[in-house]
């Protein structure tokens, strides 16, 4: 997306302008949606740069975000305010995925998403055994949120309009590290390892950097979701989470800066709306995007933001193709 291209800053604004407006069209619930959709925005983010710009298989993004939420519940529990905990669950998150990063440095592909698998099981585990620290299955709820200024966030139009500009304060932190020498060198990784490191690349660094920004900020959604939904457990932080915030990255598209939008709202917000709209499909969600995926995999393999870019390329190649037989009649009718 070329920032001044007229067509992104049209579409830029439009988005701005919908974000800004649409609360005041919905109720209750549809302003706690949105919310909701912005907080997976944020966690995709992360797991974009993770898996779209530097090219790792990571299985394990759910586990980052309920360290987040959990840290940010814990902290307030013990008395400290939600300002401090959200810094202490980035931080931590940051410090865990330089860890979780070293097998990235042994292993690749299918055994690396093992790994991140692993690791997700294994965090999930402390937050369901571990009653002490989490609450176990019982969980912790009255996790407040936090004020700005002196001005409370407990409504949810003040709320989402918080995580907002939360989310509009990481997307612009990532979009000045894509554009840095730092995102240069993570597309450079992701797509030829061997070639990055020829050109001065430190593959180890960059490795690690992907999974350690992508955690922090899974850790920054996982602190808004606590405060959004007043309670947290171990459930949406099991394995199924990690694979279904990979397929929404996988759906909105890999590498794309806007495709959690579209990734977020296909995977977390529809299945919520679904039994409104659609009362038959909503036992079906869940196949039915599976058989999607599959399909988009054989036809679409980029997401659903490559689509543009596909039909693009089809006008581009007819365009060469005529451009070449009008050259070889020509040549065929000139004269020896």
């Amino acid at each position: 997306m070329n920032a001044r291209n007229p067509i992104a800053i049209i579409s830029i604004a439009s988005c701005a302008a919908l974000a800004l407006l649409a609360p005041h069209l919905l109720k209750n619930y549809g302003v706690y949606l949105l919310t909701y959709w912005l907080v997976f925005v944020v966690a995709t983010m992360g797991l974009n740069l993770t898996v779209g710009y530097a090219g790792q298989k990571s299985l394990g993004h759910a586990a980052f975000f309920g360290i987040g939420a959990y840290t940010v519940a814990i902290m307030m529990k013990a008395g400290f305010s939600w300002w401090l905990g959200m810094p202490a669950a980035a931080t931590l998150c940051f410090v865990v995925g330089l860890i979780v990063g070293f097998p990235a440095l042994r292993v690749q592909t299918i055994y690396l998403a093992f790994a991140t698998l692993g690791f997700n099981t294994a965090v999930w585990l402390v937050m369901r055994n571990e009653e002490w620290l989490t609450g176990g299955t019982f969980g912790i709820n009255g996790i407040a949120r936090p004020e700005v200024l002196g001005l409370s966030l407990k409504g949810n139009m003040a709320y989402y309009y918080f995580v907002l500009a939360a989310t509009v304060l990481m997307g612009a932190l990532l979009w000045g590290l894509l554009r840095s020498p730092w995102g240069k060198a993570f597309t450079a990784l992701r797509d030829n390892p061997i070639r990055a490191e020829s050109l001065g690349v430190h593959i180890r660094n960059y490795t690690l950097l992907s999974f350690a920004i992508g955690a922090t900020y899974a850790g920054v959604a996982g602190a808004l979701f606590a405060s959004l939904v007043d309670f947290i457990e171990p459930g949406p932080f099991a394995v199924a989470s990690s694979i279904m915030l990979y397929l929404m990255v996988v759906v909105g598209g890999p590498g794309y800066f806007l495709g959690p939008l579209v990734g977020a709202a296909v995977g977390a917000v529809l299945p919520q709306i679904i039994p409104d709209i659609a009362p038959a499909l909503a036992n079906w969600y869940l196949p039915i995007f599976g058989a999607v995926v599959v399909l988009m995999m054989v036809w679409l393999p980029d997401g659903l933001l490559s689509l543009p870019d596909r039909i693009q390329a089809k006008r581009d190649s007819r365009k060469a193709s005529a451009a070449r037989m009008q050259q070889g009649q020509a040549n065929v009718g000139a004269p020896l």
